[in-house]
């Protein structure tokens, strides 16, 4: 859990707060964002006000549909469609309360993020954007944004924090329960989680 909520917490660097050009690169889009995110977690630590900002302004950025077929692997192709949209429901609002969790825990004075410049061709589809997060008194923190361009512009598909992507991260345990319990057993745990980080 603490791995996750680290990857989780990561991701403070990239929320949006404010509508961004479809053709917008993704590390100018990444860069945009960056202070002013730092800036609005700093205001606040109440748990609704930090999950309406991952709502608005964090989530719209991520390609949740391909995480979810990426986090559960191959049994997805076995899942039929009704199956598929409850597991990328219930893996959206596991994020959405983790995410809640780690940005409450995030803050802190004089943060910065370093941005590295992407290198691309013009009909490139799919980039890395390497960014590195400081923290006084801490070892700098690599974290890698793997993004791809879509109609509405760059959407996250999966977060790699110093090696650890938070898809892959995800793969074993939804693996083991699959094996366990089925696909339905899957969406039963996704729910069950997401019903208890309700009631905490």
């Amino acid at each position: 859990m603490k791995a996750i909520l680290r990857l989780l917490a990561a991701c403070i660097v990239f929320a949006a707060g404010a509508a961004f050009a479809a053709d917008a690169t993704p590390d100018v889009l990444v860069k945009s964002t960056v202070d002013e995110v730092l800036t609005v977690i700093k205001q606040t630590k109440n748990k609704r006000a930090l999950r309406d900002l991952a709502e608005q302004k964090v989530l719209p950025h991520f390609d949740f549909a391909r995480m979810t077929q990426l986090a559960v692997g191959r049994p997805w192709r076995d899942a039929n469609p009704a199956q598929q949209q409850a597991l990328e429901s219930g893996f959206r609002t596991l994020l959405v309360n983790t995410y809640t969790s780690a940005l409450s825990i995030s803050a802190s004075g004089g943060q910065t993020v370093e941005v590295k410049p992407v290198q691309m061709t013009a009909n490139q589809t799919e980039v890395t954007v390497n960014t590195t997060v400081k923290n006084p008194g801490n070892d700098p923190v690599a974290i890698d944004y793997r993004m791809e361009k879509s109609a509405d512009g760059w959407k996250v598909f999966d977060v790699v924090v110093e090696n650890l992507s938070l898809v892959t991260n995800y793969r074993g345990s939804f693996a083991s329960e699959v094996a366990r319990s089925g696909i339905d057993g899957l969406i039963k745990v996704l729910d069950e989680k997401n019903r208890a980080s309700v009631k905490s």
